[in-house]
């Protein structure tokens, strides 16, 4: 485990998480924990890492987050600074300078990081999707070249999948890859690809075969690569912090080196990802949700009306009783799927499926109710409370939208 081994870098941070999410309490010492302490549940490493990207989150992100936003930054040093402490390859094999963490350890970590900054969370946790995927269906010789500069983040990548007519069909999609001697030529274009532009390397799905999912490969395009180019870039509700544009391909030619995996293995690969990708960004909005209940907590203690705190009054408490409720059923599910997708159950895929349904959804509503129980002030962007939920929002139709999650769940229930 990265705690005994290269976890020291883990191990010399471990100071307070930002206020609200309390830490847990010292060992031989009694102390009342908040019912939404999100280190509930969890062992003494994952306490750690949980309490290092805490502190992270408050000290690297949270002062930013609304700066990000605003200017739509990129924040580079900073991610590079996550990828000192393991977060730019949480359950990628050491060996190529991963962290060699579990699915639920990378949930903890980005539950926390996002109460920093949602948006700048889930743009990582798409990186280390990407980087998973070359850990996990690359040969040695992949694994070697392009993981250890994706693990500190001094490389960046994005995941290609979607088109401009291909989103919740991905199995259609018509981006080409024709093989000629030792390369393939890519030809289409792919939409709303995080980190479009800014990123180095590009996880391509495309069609190497004939229409259908079976015709569909996965291949590593390097940025530089003649015949590479990217659209505008997007102007966006939220996840204003990672730059979004399309990436097209005119007559790209790519090594058949940069294949991954073998021909025809590209959608698996693709969906194999999005499982863990599912948990990552239901994971997110749980950290969002976190950080606008602990946010509306606070503001019902000190704001009054009718010559009253709001937080006395019952409407305003069984509201929050809700939201603290429907946080705590998120986290539980989401950390329940990543722990089956980690022991590779068969009822992985649903479970993720039901994860990111429900918390995604479940997670916008308590941002959402957090906005409304500030009035006036949730709805001004000098409150975060607004970016939390603006952040989120998308979360519910990346990685396959919520009705696809239901799509999935429902044809598990059905073939048994």
């Amino acid at each position: 485990a990265m705690w005994r081994s290269s976890g020291l870098r883990l191990g010399a941070r471990l100071c307070c998480p930002r206020g609200g999410a309390r830490a847990p309490a010292e060992r031989g010492h009694r102390s009342l924990v908040s019912c939404i302490d999100p280190s509930i549940g969890l062992n003494e490493e994952q306490k750690g890492y949980q309490k290092v990207a805490f502190d992270f989150a408050a000290r690297e992100m949270a002062p930013h987050m609304a700066e990000w936003d605003q200017k739509e930054l990129f924040p580079v040093d900073m991610m590079r600074k996550a990828a000192q402490l393991g977060f730019g390859g949480v359950y990628v094999r050491t060996d190529v300078g991963g962290s060699g963490l579990s699915r639920l350890d990378a949930s903890v970590i980005f539950e926390a990081l996002a109460t920093g900054c949602t948006s700048t969370t889930a743009y990582i946790s798409i990186h280390n999707m990407c980087v998973w995927m070359i850990d996990t269906f690359g040969n040695e010789e992949q694994r070697h070249r392009f993981c250890p500069a994706l693990c500190t983040m001094e490389k960046f990548a994005s995941y290609c999948l979607t088109e401009p007519g291909s989103g919740s069909d991905a199995a259609s999609l018509l981006t080409s890859a024709k093989r000629q001697g030792d390369h393939y030529v890519l030809n289409g274009s792919k939409a709303f690809i995080s980190g479009g532009g800014e990123s180095d390397i590009y996880v391509v799905m495309c069609r190497t075969g004939g229409p259908g999912p079976k015709g569909i490969s996965c291949i590593v395009v390097e940025k530089g690569t003649p015949g590479l180019s990217f659209g505008k870039k997007e102007k966006k509700v939220g996840w204003n912090s990672q730059p979004t544009r399309a990436v097209i391909f005119e007559d790209c030619a790519v090594p058949a080196a940069n294949r991954i995996g073998n021909e025809g293995q590209g959608f698996l690969i693709a969906m194999k990802g999005l499982n863990g990708g599912r948990i990552n960004v239901a994971s997110c909005s749980v950290g969002a949700a976190h950080a606008s209940v602990v946010l509306t907590r606070d503001h019902l203690n000190v704001r009054k009306q009718f010559g009253a705190l709001l937080a006395s009054n019952q409407y305003l408490q069984f509201k929050l009783a809700d939201m603290a409720t429907r946080l705590v059923a998120s986290r539980l599910m989401v950390r329940s799927a990543a722990v089956a997708l980690q022991e590779e159950r068969e009822d992985a895929v649903a479970l993720c499926a039901m994860a990111k349904l429900f918390a995604t959804d479940e997670c916008f509503a308590i941002c959402n109710q957090a906005l409304q129980m500030h009035g006036g002030y949730g709805y001004l962007k000098d409150y975060a409370v607004q970016q939390y939920m603006r952040d989120c929002r998308v979360h519910q139709i990346l990685e396959g939208s919520n009705e696809v999650m239901r799509m999935l769940i429902s044809r598990s229930l059905l073939q048994q």
